[in-house]
């Protein structure tokens, strides 16, 4: 194709030579020349600016014309092929060309993208990613592919996305950047135009502000649920399905807007100090909606029968626990003037007992409520009945329902309104903690002993009268008197039978009367030992809730010992008395959080064991004790050293023959020595961690859960084709659901041994035989 390099200084004859020579050449030469020509004469006769004519032309050899009228590089991707049809039915500018090129290349799929300079000619799936111009502000034009930044004020980006989705090219971007609530959308700048205008509509201020509603006669922690689930249905055309009977109706913060809100949720929020209600909606319409319903709502109660506006409440609590919370509005109703404990409920007759209610013959919507039977065993409180009491009473009667977890008030509206504010303060979801605690015991022991006896007889052997010479130390195996007894009688049986002293023994022996007797014994014996224990007990309890947890054994220990005659023959008939203890690992706490997230707990723990030693004597078992009693405040997550034994001990002990044993070398031929030492080092730590909600407290369980899996999959038995057990029970794995759903419950492991269906056998290996009757 032959360039254009006409000058924008040609002389207007010349100029029109060469609009003859392109009429010629555009009937009989070729679509490059041709467009070529027309370009050259346009940009000679308009002073600037050309007029496009390409039909069918290679795409690269476009670009190269491009190149000439721009003054630019334009490098074309291998990747791109095809050819290009470009005309322009009146002169354009060189900017304007290369726009008129980047549109017809966006129509066969390709892109231009101008970078350093330069123009790269690439396929539209590839431009974004090369894309240099980015911009916050305000949207440049051209069909040339940009990256725009916009960032929100009012609308959230998330919800943007599926707008905005479909109008962007499939080969391009949009993204959301939670931080700054921005989206950045990589597409062409007139696109990213119009995406501008789309935006800029959709981002305002949706509510019409905040309103606050005072209640006459409802409650709001009451109202708030029934007006939210009201506009939830849609301006209050059909209410929501109610919760079962019996059952608490959950309290539903914001209602979802609908019509013309275009799905803007609208907020309800009760307000219990004033007692009122606040309303944001998306437009007046909604608000006024709502104002509606809440003062259609706002009532005065309906009178009972004696004429006062006593009515009954059931409040169903969510976490606290209804006697408890009975007992402390009793106090606080009595505490107030010009009540009594009869009139506060009767705390000390009712208790923590729950009411039932019947309503009355009249119809009204006074409830009589009379105590529990005997059968549901709750203790009966009194009844509250209107027709009883000739004088109204201004107070109110408190109950509490364990089974249903709820309270049952009898109390005008104003002292049921302070009533429900309190409640509403202490049903809150309780914390946490959960307690880690480690108990660390570093134990070395290391004895020696050495010593030398020996026995030896004085006499003729005509003689009446034998002396006896020698030493012995020690009881039991180390004293050479018992050994020497046990080879006097030959065949000892197995309850006389003693064993020689732990280590190593030298002896010397001699025969008389045709039985060898043990003469001299030396014993030499080292022992050493070291341990290491470590235990981590942890627990997870309420606030303000003692936990317990008791790692070990039930041991007996010897009370007494008794012996009783019979009366007949006079039998002897002992016996033993026991009494059972728990020896091992005991934790004991009571966590308390503060308002600053420290954790005050009181704690009592200990570690005892039976000492080996003292198994089988007759004064008893002997239990090694550490126990630590404390009261502690701790940073939530922080580590701390509740207290610890070091322990180092050294004894030493000699016996010797006076004035023999002093004798240097000769004396330990009349002496026995030992000698030991212990080190001990026991600490304790804990650790507790706040755990305020679900998220947290699900989090410390799978943690323990797959540590315990993992436990369980490192101790699978060898393969083995004789034993017919392979696989030992491991724990399912648990995985999340969806994001925000929970975690899946692990299902039941299977069983170890597959039972045989009816009709089968369990050995593989024999014949099943049916018989049919």
């Amino acid at each position: 194709m032959a360039r254009s390099t006409a000058r924008f200084s040609l002389h207007p004859l010349l100029a029109g030579l060469l609009l003859a020579l392109a009429a010629g050449a555009h009937a009989a030469g070729p679509a490059p020349a041709r467009a070529a020509a027309s370009t050259e004469g346009a940009k000679a006769a308009a002073g600037g600016r050309v007029t496009l004519d390409f039909v069918d032309a290679e795409i690269d050899a476009v670009a190269r014309t491009m190149a000439t009228l721009t003054g630019r590089n334009v490098v074309v991707d291998p990747r791109v092929k095809g050819t290009i049809t470009l005309s322009s039915t009146v002169p354009v500018t060189a900017a304007q060309a290369l726009d008129l090129f980047a549109a017809q290349l966006r129509i066969q799929g390709f892109a231009l993208v101008q970078h350093d300079g330069m123009a790269l000619v690439l396929p539209e799936a590839e431009a974004k990613l090369q894309a240099a111009s980015v911009s916050a502000g305000t949207v440049k034009g051209g069909g040339q592919i940009q990256t725009q930044i916009f960032r929100l004020t009012h609308e959230n980006a998330n919800n943007l996305v599926p707008v905005l989705r479909p109008l962007i090219s499939p080969n391009n971007t949009i993204n959301v950047n939670p931080g700054t609530n921005a989206l950045v959308i990589t597409d062409y700048g007139d696109n990213l135009q119009r995406i501008a205008r789309i935006i800029a509509a959709l981002d305002v201020a949706h509510a019409t502000g905040v309103e606050v509603v005072p209640l006459k006669h409802a409650v709001a922690s009451d109202l708030a649920p029934l007006v939210a689930r009201l506009l939830e249905t849609g301006g209050g055309a059909a209410l929501a399905p109610s919760a079962a009977p019996g059952q608490p109706v959950a309290a539903v913060r914001t209602a979802a807007g609908g019509g013309d809100a275009g799905g803007y949720p609208t907020a309800v929020l009760p307000e219990p100090r004033s007692n009122a209600i606040i309303l944001r909606a998306a437009n007046p319409a909604r608000l006024a909606l709502a104002r509606s319903l809440i003062e259609q709502l706002d009532q005065p109660p309906a009178r009972s029968a004696a004429g006062d506006g006593s009515n009954i409440h059931v409040v169903y609590l969510k976490n606290a626990d209804a006697a408890k919370l009975a007992v402390t509005l009793r106090a606080a109703l009595a505490a107030l003037p010009g009540q009594s404990a009869a009139t506060a409920g009767g705390a000390a007759a009712g208790g923590g007992g729950g009411a039932s209610a019947s309503p009355r013959p009249s119809g009204g919507n006074n409830l009589m409520a009379t105590g529990a039977n005997a059968g549901n065993g709750l203790a009966s409180g009194p009844s509250i009945d209107a027709e009883g009491n000739n004088q109204p009473s201004t107070g109110g009667q408190i109950q509490a329902d364990p089974a249903t977890n709820s309270l049952i008030i009898s109390a005008p509206e104003p002292v049921y309104r302070e009533l429900r504010a309190v409640i509403d303060k202490l049903d809150q979801r309780r914390a946490q903690v959960f307690i880690e605690s480690l108990i660390a015991e570093v134990r070395a022991d290391k004895a020696a002993e050495f010593g030398i006896q020996w026995q030896g007889l004085l006499g003729s052997r005509t003689g009446s009268n034998v002396g006896i010479i020698g030493t012995n130390y020690g009881a039991g195996s180390d004293n050479i008197l018992n050994l020497i007894g046990q080879f006097a009688n030959g065949k000892p049986s197995t309850q006389n039978l003693i064993m020689p002293p732990q280590g190593l023994n030298l002896g010397l022996g001699h025969r008389v009367n045709g039985l060898f007797t043990l003469g001299a014994l030396a014993n030499f014996m080292q022992n050493t030992g070291t341990g290491n224990v470590l235990s981590t007990p942890t627990l997870l309890t309420l606030d303000n809730e003692e936990a317990k947890i008791i790692v070990g054994r039930n041991v007996p220990f010897v009370t007494g010992s008794f012996t009783n005659t019979g009366a007949s023959g006079g039998t002897v008939n002992p016996f033993q008395t026991f009494e059972r203890k728990d020896v091992g690992l005991t934790l004991r706490v009571r966590p308390q959080i503060s308002e600053n997230g420290t954790v005050k707990m009181v704690i009592y723990q200990e570690a005892s064991d039976v000492d080996p030693t003292s198994i089988g004597s007759p004064q008893g078992i002997i239990t090694n004790k550490r126990a630590i009693e404390s009261s502690v405040l701790v940073d939530d997550g922080a580590i701390v050293v509740l207290g610890g034994l070091m322990e180092d001990q050294y004894t030493e002990g000699e016996n010797k023959v006076p004035g023999l044993g002093d004798i240097p070398v000769l004396g330990n031929l009349f002496k026995s020595r030992n000698r030991s030492i212990t080190k001990s080092n026991l600490m304790v730590f804990l650790r507790p961690v706040v755990v305020r909600d679900a998220v947290d407290s699900e989090a410390f369980s799978l943690s323990r859960y797959d540590l315990m899996r993992a436990a369980q999959s490192r101790t699978q038995p060898e393969p083995s084709s004789v034993l017919q057990i392979n696989q030992a029970p491991v724990l399912p794995a648990v995985a999340p659901t969806q994001a925000g759903q929970g975690w899946s419950r692990p299902a039941p492991p299977p069983p170890l041994i597959q039972m045989p269906a009816s009709g089968e056998t369990s050995d593989p290996g024999a014949s099943l035989t049916r018989t049919t009757p």
